[in-house]
């Protein structure tokens, strides 16, 4: 029995880390579905959502007027949900400029995203984070595909900045970025990408369908796309940067959040998963709902494979392995900021020992019917997050 439970936890494993990736990478090469890509200018709102980003706002703001993109077919609305700090009055400061300030009693970014969008007239519909900066020409790189009629979203591509003084897992995440980004590209040449990242992404106004309270809203309001018979795709060329968390408490409360939300997300998609949607639906169990439960199976071989250990080499292996991974992943932790913990040996080890602890976190949040809907961004001076709570 222990051997089997094992073996079923190696698979999942295996499959989620391994199977799955090089499924969609082979996939990508054996399937190519073109879609039309042209130098096009629909008339864009870009919306920002932002609680108390008074310390980002102004840069945001300023950043999004110097786009290369017609003046007179960019609308620039920023929702501020119920912010005390400061951040009216930074955003009033460029009204002259054309910005629109929406300023709202506070009810969650679901309520401020809905406003916005009902406050909107553009034809496609840009969704960006209050501290995500983009380049240049990131818009008219993002509504590029929309050419295509068959394309109802893009996802943008988001970037970290370099930090001298964050913690080792920010590398450890910037890795797992660098290897997302090539899923992505995969799964949009062969069809759809799962989902969009809220620093940058586009969808068709007539598609928007509103955000539901309590998930991540760039996995709803992407996926919706999908669920409305249209393709999701990815535009590398689109980017916008971010920073990276200053330290390992913030990155950890974020993840939590975060994959709570996702996991919610997941459920209220769920019917994405149903055969009908074809290779999507695949793509959408293995990376939104299997990789964010390995803590489990990973848990289940930590444990079993000590007891295993005179059973054969491999169950020997798997103990020092996963004690190695365990073992140099806290040392990464405990290092916190420290030079020598961004060094990949221990900040790879130590973001998968964190996301995956997190992971666990999440899932106990969804078992015991905790909602997390309130919105708290939480930035420290090298901090990108823009987590709900």
């Amino acid at each position: 029995m222990r051997r089997r439970l094992f073996w079923a936890s190696a698979a999942l494993v295996g499959y989620t880390y391994a199977a799955f990736p090089a499924l969609v990478l082979l996939r990508a090469r054996l399937r190519q579905a073109p879609y039309r890509s042209e130098d096009v200018t629909p008339s864009v709102s870009l919306v920002v959502a932002a609680y108390n980003e008074s310390a980002s706002i102004g840069a945001k703001i300023e950043n999004s007027l110097a786009l290369d993109y017609p003046r007179d077919r960019l609308e620039i609305i920023v929702a501020s949900d119920g912010s005390d700090d400061g951040t009216d009055d930074i955003v009033r400061a460029h009204q002259a400029d054309g910005v629109r300030l929406l300023s709202l009693p506070r009810g969650g970014k679901a309520v401020a995203l809905d406003t916005a969008v009902a406050a909107s007239s553009g034809e496609i519909l840009v969704f960006s984070d209050a501290n995500s900066i983009y380049a240049l020409d990131a818009i008219r790189a993002l509504v590029r595909p929309f050419a295509d009629q068959r394309v109802g979203g893009v996802a943008g591509n988001q970037r970290y900045r370099p930090a001298s003084a964050a913690a080792g897992t920010a590398e450890g995440e910037r890795t797992y970025w660098n290897f997302d980004r090539v899923l992505k590209e995969a799964e949009s040449r062969a069809g759809s990408t799962i989902s969009a990242t809220g620093a940058i992404y586009a969808i068709r106004r007539t598609l928007f369908r509103g955000v539901p309270v309590g998930v991540t809203d760039d996995f709803a309001v992407s996926t919706s796309v999908i669920a409305q018979g249209h393709r999701l795709v990815f535009a590398p060329d689109a980017v916008a940067w971010e920073s990276v968390a200053s330290s390992g408490t913030v990155e950890w409360g974020r993840k939590v959040r975060v994959i709570t939300r996702g996991l919610r997300g997941v459920w209220e998609r769920r019917e994405l998963l149903s055969p009908r949607y074809g290779f999507y639906a695949v793509q959408l169990l293995s990376h939104k709902l299997l990789r964010r439960l390995m803590g489990v199976p990973l848990l289940v071989m930590a444990l079993l494979a000590p007891t295993l250990w005179r059973h054969g080499w491999i169950y020997r292996l798997a103990t020092l392995g996963q004690g190695a991974l365990v073992g140099l992943g806290t040392i990464g932790l405990l290092l916190g900021k420290r030079r020598v913990s961004r060094h990949r040996l221990l900040a790879a080890p130590a973001f998968f020992l964190m996301v995956n602890a997190a992971a666990l976190c999440a899932a106990w949040n969804l078992m015991r019917g905790r909602r997390i809907d309130r919105w708290e961004p939480v930035r420290g001076r090298d901090s990108s997050e823009d987590a709900p709570t």
